[in-house]
């Protein structure tokens, strides 16, 4: 991966603005080396497109994506749209990121859990390793370093 060959994302999306949505970009974009180009265009159609207009535009979105990621929030704030680009995914071939509700405790449908190669948590590298593994099969395999302060190993002179 590199700026000449960035990861495709698409990101599921209402066509219309989406704090979940955002949040995502802001979590990639977050991310050292990592490229992608986004897909998904939720800006495409104007409000109040027939549902025809916007399952047409979603399967041309989609067609060259290499992975789809959705936030899990979307799934109950527009099941129906959301449940379609899941749908489309599947049919295409195209490997499913979601990511876990963010400050919130909702259940996530079975449904979604079983199509997701891949269920992340709300953290940069979490999600981009997800995309890698997902997307391209590579596996980061990164190590978090801790380091310690050796003089709290010390033993207290009492």
């Amino acid at each position: 991966m590199s700026e000449q060959d960035p990861f495709r994302v698409f990101v599921a999306h209402e066509f219309t603005d989406n704090a979940e949505y955002n949040r995502v970009f802001e979590y990639l974009e977050s991310r050292d080396k990592f490229f992608y180009f986004n897909q998904s265009q939720p800006d495409a159609l104007e409000e109040g497109s027939s549902a025809e207009a916007m399952q047409d535009a979603v399967r041309q979105q989609m067609e060259n994506a290499e992975v789809l990621v959705v936030p899990a929030g979307m799934l109950h704030a527009s099941p129906g749209l959301v449940d379609f680009q899941i749908k489309v995914a599947q049919a295409f071939k195209i490997p499913m990121v979601l990511i876990q509700p963010f400050g919130q405790t909702i259940s996530i449908p079975m449904e979604a859990l079983e199509a997701a190669a891949e269920v992340v948590e709300w953290n940069d590298r979490a999600i981009v390793d997800a995309i890698r593994k997902a997307a391209r099969g590579e596996d980061t395999a990164k190590w978090d370093v801790i380091e310690f302060d050796m003089d709290d190993f010390k033993p207290d002179d009492d």
